[in-house]
């Protein structure tokens, strides 16, 4: 490098640009190992915030933020502000998925929090903070026991968070058999007839509409083999894609990811046996929803944008039917792009598929449920995905739960608004909206993210009456 020339390069602790002005041997800010140079970067001096940790472990990864926000559940507009120390993480759940997704050791993160006085701020103080303080040494402590301490709060407090439910794992375990070894058998009395299959296809749908996910688990593996055996294979192939297409409905449910992407491709591959264009549709947005638990989100929302336009050009079904498959898919896609953080395609689709509801209405045909209030479900979760938690509470107030159509739907309504609540700093409205939920479908609060709300609102145990109780039956550990 010439003598007198300034040379800009990136701080691997703090991520600023600064200069480097070789004739007077000094440098403003450290690099790391790997590029050969230290110095004295005042970031790194004094310890990394919480975003700079979590926004330097991503870039070391390679990963843009719309990655990371696919692999914790959350939008990138979520991340960003996180890395810019702009909003707190208020749970050690989202710290502990953050500290898997990205293998940072979770007691980094927990020492990276903010342990000193509060700054002038008009935002609410995290959570995750003031367990830091709670748990912190006293000053002059030695940083090696501090960092002891911690790494043992992060194993009592987060270890019992970490793990799915037993009752979810041996629910699914038949489904899981006969997926894995083929073991199902048909159930006595089963009519092996088209009317017959039919009538368990339908009986399927009902189970999952009012969340009696026991139920339909244990009925599916027998229900897919009667189906099977049905003659001509074109028909079996169909009544078996629609019962993978529920199955996988159930997995995500209860988040089995590995199963999801077992079901959906096997939907998919009987659906095209099959030819029915509105099971076909309905595969197509499993396997979108399959690839998006997998973090590919840009994928995910090509695959049911692509659906949602052939189903439309398709004229060998009902106009309404086709309108309806749409519906789903464009509502499916735009929460795939609210994940990504992509607002204007979030809502352009979405606005979308508000149209065809408003045109097809609800079409008996459908495999799945469709209609306005439908998207209405939907929007409040790309609002959600966006991080505009206040925007999401003022469209919630104008759905009236009642209206949706059935249990599962009236579940998913409350706990949408539970996380919205929850993003808010809201922790009584949270909680009274997870209890609904419950009541509206009890099993549906076995759900991943529901425990996940459980779990955080453990720490407000003396103000909410009976959370332990409700955090036990949804499934969390609870000492």
């Amino acid at each position: 490098m010439d003598g007198g020339a300034n040379r800009e390069l990136a701080c691997s602790s703090c991520f600023a640009l600064y200069s480097r002005a070789s004739s007077a041997g000094t440098v403003a800010c450290s690099l790391d190992a790997d590029n050969g140079t230290s110095g004295a970067c005042p970031v790194a001096g004094s310890g990394l915030t919480l975003g700079k940790t979590i926004a330097k472990a991503r870039r070391r990864k390679g990963w843009p933020q719309r990655d990371l926000a696919a692999m914790i559940d959350r939008s990138e507009s979520w991340v960003s502000q996180v890395e810019r120390d702009v909003i707190p993480v208020n749970s050690l759940d989202a710290l502990r998925q953050i500290s898997d997704a990205l293998d940072i050791p979770l007691a980094d993160l927990l020492a990276a929090a903010p342990s000193g006085p509060a700054p002038a701020s008009t935002r609410r103080r995290p959570t995750s903070a003031r367990v830091v303080r709670n748990l912190g040494p006293e000053e002059g402590d030695d940083p090696v026991r501090r960092r002891e301490l911690l790494a043992a709060a992060a194993v009592v407090f987060t270890t019992p968070l970490a793990g799915a439910s037993p009752a979810s794992a041996s629910t699914l375990a038949p489904l899981e058999d006969h997926l894995l070894y083929g073991t199902a058998t048909m159930p006595k009395r089963s009519e092996v007839s088209p009317a017959g299959v039919a009538a368990e296809v339908k009986a399927s749908r009902q189970e999952f509409r009012a969340a009696r996910y026991d139920t339909l688990a244990r009925n599916l593996p027998g229900r897919i083999a009667q189906a099977q055996a049905l003659e001509p294979v074109e028909t079996s192939a169909t009544a078996v894609a629609d019962l993978y297409n529920i199955a996988t409905r159930l997995c995500i449910k209860l988040g089995e990811d590995g199963l999801v992407a077992i079901t959906a491709d096997r939907a998919l591959t009987s659906a095209r046996i099959g030819g029915d264009a509105l099971t076909i549709a309905e595969a197509h947005r499993m396997v979108s929803s399959a690839w998006r638990r997998q973090g590919h989100l840009a994928r995910a929302t090509d695959i049911a944008v692509r659906a949602a336009q052939g189903v439309r050009g398709d004229r060998s079904t009902p106009e309404t039917a086709r309108l309806a498959a749409s519906v789903s898919l464009l509502a499916t896609a735009a929460y795939t792009a609210a994940k990504m953080g992509d607002r204007p395609t979030a809502h352009g689709l979405i606005g979308e598929a508000a149209e065809a509801a408003e045109i097809g209405r609800t079409s008996p045909e459908a495999r799945t449920d469709t209609g306005t209030q439908q998207v209405l479900l939907h929007q409040l979760s790309v609002h959600y995905l966006l991080g505009d938690a206040g925007q999401a509470i003022d469209l919630a107030k104008t759905i009236n739960p009642a209206a949706l159509p059935t249990a599962e739907r009236q579940g998913r309504f409350f706990t949408d608004v539970a996380r919205c609540f929850d993003q808010w700093g809201k922790p009584e409205q949270c909680y009274r909206a997870l209890l609904a939920a419950e009541r509206a479908a009890p099993q549906e609060i076995r759900r991943g993210s529901v425990k996940s709300l459980a779990g955080g609102l453990l720490r407000h145990d003396r103000t909410l009456p009976g959370v332990r109780a409700f955090a036990g039956r949804a499934g969390v550990a609870v000492n």
